[in-house]
């Protein structure tokens, strides 16, 4: 979810946050979202026991995507929409839904690419939500204020989740299935891949560096929801249902990571049930490069007078339009 160059995750954490009042009306009484209170259950479960070799480890996860496959209670068949970008993880939340596809990105971005060749191998009606810089501009400060905080990486990833949201909205849906969770649960990222002699985690083995990231999610999905929340829809989060968190967690390094440094290896070989391998096997960029926000939003610093040789010149831009 929250991803650098690489690819890997950041702790973007909360030390740039904007309205600690800004809350959503559907969190509880602790000011913990409902999406993330569920995500942090799962994880405070005991770790199931590791899968004794590859095939009952990929059945295991099969099984328990199957099992949450059925759309959230809450949204009936023809209120969800599904982001789709290309890569597994959209492209598996996409057959288990079945529901309308919609990608954004600016027009030469490699999300809109992907995800028309996707969309193509898997017969699916694609929806694409071209950006252009006036759009990506307006939508700096409602997302700021929305997730709370200023990061430049934080707004990155939030605003095309944001924008991509707004257009699923204003078509009528109420709902939008979202991949999140698979890269943290599933070891998708390189430094999980190279641990443990990346010096970005602290973890001695593959697994270890994956309950890193683990770690980290609830508060990336904090921002995720209430970037959704901005736009006025629900989020449909098939890969983070609990039989899928407890069948991640069970995973032996090797399925993590293959012996030729595959990431998310087990996902992979159980997406095919469902996708095509050429999609399965599809590596993709993080978001906010696949989709060319992070480019165009250090385009519009820039414009706007924040050099890149300042310090954090993108979040003192992002700053700077809270204040207008």
């Amino acid at each position: 979810m929250t991803t650098d160059g690489d690819g890997d995750a950041v702790e973007d954490g909360r030390s740039a946050v904007v309205d600690a009042d800004v809350r959503s009306d559907a969190e509880d009484g602790d000011g913990v979202l409902p999406a993330v209170a569920a995500v942090e259950r799962a994880l405070a479960r005991p770790v199931p026991a590791t899968a004794s070799s590859r095939e009952t480890a990929v059945d295991g996860v099969r099984e328990a995507i199957r099992a949450a496959g059925d759309v959230d209670a809450d949204a009936s068949a023809d209120d969800v929409a599904v982001a789709f970008s290309g890569g597994v993880d959209s492209a598996l939340v996409a057959a288990l839904v079945d529901a309308p596809c919609y990608v954004v990105g600016f027009p030469e971005s490699h999300d809109v690419a992907a995800a028309r060749s996707a969309a193509r191998a898997m017969d699916v009606d694609l929806n694409v939500v071209e950006l252009d810089l006036d759009a990506l501009a307006a939508a700096v400060p409602r997302v700021a204020r929305a997730i709370g905080r200023t990061d430049a990486m934080s707004v990155q990833i939030a605003l095309p989740l944001f924008l991509v949201a707004e257009r699923v909205a204003t078509d009528g849906y109420g709902h939008l299935a979202v991949g999140q969770g698979a890269d943290e649960l599933f070891g998708g990222y390189a430094k999980v891949a190279k641990a443990p002699t990346d010096p970005r985690v602290d973890a001695d083995t593959v697994v270890g560096a994956r309950d890193e990231m683990l770690r980290t999610l609830p508060d990336q999905l904090d921002r995720d929801v209430r970037a959704l929340a901005a736009a006025g829809v629900d989020p449909v989060a098939p890969l983070l249902d609990g039989h899928v968190v407890d069948a991640a967690r069970a995973l032996p390094a090797h399925c993590l990571v293959s012996d030729r440094g595959e990431r998310k290896f087990a996902l992979r070989l159980a997406a095919r049930e469902w996708v095509p391998d050429s999609v399965a096997f599809r590596e993709k960029k993080a978001v906010q490069y696949g989709s060319l926000v992070g480019r165009e939003l250090d385009r519009l610093a820039r414009r706007a007078g924040f050099k890149r040789r300042q310090d954090d010149h993108v979040t003192r831009y992002v700053e700077s339009r809270l204040a207008e």
